[in-house]
Order: structure tokens, then C-alpha cells, then sequence
């Protein structure tokens, strides 16, 4: 329900708490082409890096419209990821790990293998911090680091070819990835590594997954790619969820063939265990980068497509049924005079709020035990309680009466 792009003229923050209104919560040109800005889930905290200085990252409080910090490395920043308790710097043949607290430098993964597109995957449950990364240029290993002890986890030989794409849920206990040919997806338990689910995409053509993202509640996993088709699979097992089948001549030989996968090569096998996508989206164009969310808006499920030529689709997602997912809405990420109105809409907001702006309504200071708070949600719940004892091990709020982190050049 937050999202952020970056421009050639700089950067906006959206918060979507309803189909029909897309709010401008923030928008800044004073760098102009921003390729990556992040924003720690609802908070005030964004980190921004421009092509005018690609080995640079700023770190600013856009509410109050000042500068955290900034850090230049040794090449170009490819991608950024954080949560409450950390943040990755991916360049592409070394990772640095900062706490975000106070923004240090906790530790430089050097000689990784050549990583041209920056993936990589950080939790965004900071009680499992889990970093997860290629092992290798030319096979699917991935190393999964643990971001809170700083040790590597284990290695996951999760495909054949390079990898793609790489995600968490939620939790940080599961791992979803795609590699280069896009026609198979496994998800995998974490610490441990062990294949839980294998979805296979499509047999006919290789494609280049763009995006891959669970629900919040780990129940469905969307990938999208270069092709018009967007793909929803359900985390389920089948021969849990329907235990009576009648007894037909396919359900006989279902049964036959699921027990012959048992004295089958492994390959083979899992071939015949693989489940179709659950739900599709056909997408008016192709060819184009995009990147989806499953969310829930105005408590319903919704799958969410942003392209890159600035448009965000949202579309209603069937959680019984599946199949063709319905398009509902269309926003423009660009338009000059939908911006202004949301300007506006932002002094008097009728809807609720992100946490930053909640926070800047207090008159008084909160109690310790009641610190308002960002969330793992996303920011869907607003200027929610977060509970005194997950700032024991957590940093401490970002608001407007104590900065977050500190400011440090």
C-alpha cells in the first residue's frame, strides 16, 4: 500500500488505502534521474541513488526534508534493500550490510560472484534478517546469509542456469526463485533449504521474470515477466486440500500416476508434482518492466502492476477460485494535475494516514509502552502500536521528536 518511483526529474511516494484514490504523499526534484528510492515501509526514512551519482546513497527524512546521511562505495549501486534492522548496499561483485540504527557499517561481503542486475533478497521481518543472494554467475546456487549474526546460513542449489529473481515472505521462512529461462519457480524453507513447492510457469518459451512477490500471508506467490501473462500460484498441498475425490477414472489414474513418481528419477518426478498458476492477469502490453504486489485494499485482495511507463493496474484477485484476475482501476503515476490535487488532499486527509504523517499530528509525546510505529504490513495498518518489548531488539521509532536514526554525515 506504499509505493515509491523514481523519475528523470526525482523521485514520488504514494500511499494507496483505497482503490479509487491514488495519494501523492511526497515528491522531490532535487535529484534529478533517481533508478532507486526505498522507503522503510511507511516511515519517514527513504533511500535514494541517481544516475547523476550512481556510486552514492542518500539517506533522507523526506518529511522534514533533511539529509540522514549519505555513502559512496567503490562502483555502482545496483539495487537496495532494508528493514528495521538493516540495510544491504548490492553492488555487483560486493554487498555491504549497515545497521540501520545509526546507518554503520557492519560488514562487507567481498568477491561475490559478477551480479550485473544487483539481485538480491533481504527479509522484511527484521527478526529474520535474511539476506539471500547468487552463489554463482553460471548455475542457480543461492547463499543465504544471516543478516543479524553475520554468518552465512547455507547454500541452496535451487536451479540449473543463473538466477532471476529472488524473494522472502513476510516471516523470512520462505524463499521463492526464478531463473533465467523463467519456466519454473521453487519455493524453498528457510534456514534449512528444502523444496517445499515447484510451479512451473510455461514450457513453451523462456522469459525474463521481472518481478517476483508473495501475499502477506504467504498463501499465494505472483512472478510477472516480459510477456503480457502475470502468474498467481497458491502455497497449497493438493492431496491435502482434497482429501475425498470421487472415483473416477482420471482421480484412478491421478493416484497411479503420483504413486509411480516415487520409482521415478527425481527430474521426472518433479515434473509431474508441478502445479499450474492458480490465477493470470492478461496485461494490455508486453515487452515492458514491471513490478506486482498482493495487497489488501479496502479489506479485499488485490494484485497490483506497475509498469515502467508509469502506469499502476489493480485487479481483483479471486482467493476461492482463482482464474482470469478482473482489472478495476488504472492510475497515472506521472499526471501533473492529479499531483496537485493530491497536494491538497494531503493538509486535510479524509482517509487514514502513514505513519510519518500520523505522527506529526501528535500534540503530545507518546508513552514508551505505546510508541507509534512502522510495521512488516507495508504500512496498510497506519500509525499502528507497535509493543514496548520489539524495540528491545529493534531500533527505535523514526518520528518527528526523535530522529531515526541519528543525524551523522
Amino acid at each position: 500500500s506504499s509505493l515509491a518511483i523514481g523519475t528523470t526529474t526525482g523521485y514520488r511516494l504514494f500511499s494507496l488505502s483505497s482503490v479509487e484514490q491514488l495519494d501523492q504523499v511526497h515528491e522531490s526534484n532535487e535529484i534529478p534521474d533517481v533508478y532507486i528510492v526505498e522507503r522503510l515501509f511507511s516511515s519517514s526514512l527513504v533511500v535514494v541513488v541517481s544516475h547523476a551519482k550512481p556510486q552514492q546513497m542518500n539517506v533522507y527524512h523526506f518529511k522534514k526534508g533533511t539529509e540522514i546521511c549519505n555513502y559512496s562505495y567503490s562502483s555502482n549501486i545496483l539495487s537496495i534493500r532494508l528493514n528495521r534492522q538493516r540495510l544491504i548496499v548490492c553492488l555487483e561483485e560486493s554487498i555491504y550490510i549497515h545497521n540501520i540504527k545509526d546507518m554503520k557499517l557492519l560488514k562487507t561481503i567481498l568477491d561475490t560472484p559478477p551480479n550485473t542486475t544487483g539481485l538480491c533478497a533481504l527479509s522484511i521481518n527484521h527478526a529474520n534478517s535474511y539476506l539471500a543472494y547468487p552463489g554463482s554467475a553460471t548455475s542457480g546456487e543461492i547463499v543465504l546469509y544471516d543478516g543479524n549474526t553475520l554468518k552465512t546460513a547455507c547454500t541452496i542449489p535451487a536451479h540449473d542456469g543463473p538466477l532471476a529473481a529472488l524473494t522472502f515472505n513476510s516471516t523470512g521462512s520462505k524463499l521463492a526463485s526464478a531463473s533465467e529461462k523463467g519456466t519454473v519457480i521453487r519455493v524453498f524453507s528457510i534456514p534449512g533449504g528444502q523444496k517445499l513447492y515447484e510451479f512451473r510457469r510455461g514450457m513453451k518459451r523462456y522469459v525474463n521474470i521481472s518481478s517476483l512477490v508473495f501475499s502477506m500471508d504467504s498463501q499465494f506467490l505472483c512472478a510477472s515477466s516480459n510477456t503480457e501473462t502475470v502468474h498467481i500460484f497458491k502455497l497449497e498441498h493438493l492431496t491435502d486440500s482434497r482429501p475425498e475425490e470421487p472415483p473416477t477414472w482420471s482421480g484412478y489414474m491421478g493416484k497411479m500416476f503420483q504413486a509411480a513418481t516415487n520409482y521415478l528419477p527425481a527430474q521426472v518426478s518433479g515434473m509431474m508434482n508441478q502445479d499450474r498458476a492458480f490465477a493470470t492477469v492478461r496485461l494490455n502490453i508486453s515487452g515492458q518492466r514491471n513490478i506486482c504486489a498482493l495487497s489488501t485494499i479496502q479489506k479485499l485482495p488485490r494484485l497490483l502492476v506497475t509498469t515502467s511507463d508509469g502506469h499502476l493496474y489493480i485487479y481483483n484477485l479471486d482467493p476461492q477460485d482463482g482464474g482470469e484476475c478482473v482489472l478495476i482501476k488504472k492510475h497515472s503515476l506521472l499526471g501533473s494535475g492529479k499531483m496537485e490535487e493530491n497536494k491538497e488532499n494531503d493538509l486535510q486527509p479524509p482517509l487514514p494516514q502513514s505513519y510519518a504523517a500520523t505522527v506529526a499530528r501528535q500534540s503530545t509525546v507518546p508513552s514508551a509502552s505505546t510508541m507509534p510505529g512502522y510495521s512488516e504490513d507495508g504500512g496498510a495498518l497506519r500509525g499502528e502500536v507497535i509493543p514496548e518489548h520489539e524495540f528491545a531488539t529493534g531500533p527505535v521509532c523514526l518520528d518527528d521528536e526523535n530522529e531515526f536514526p541519528p543525524v551523522s554525515i
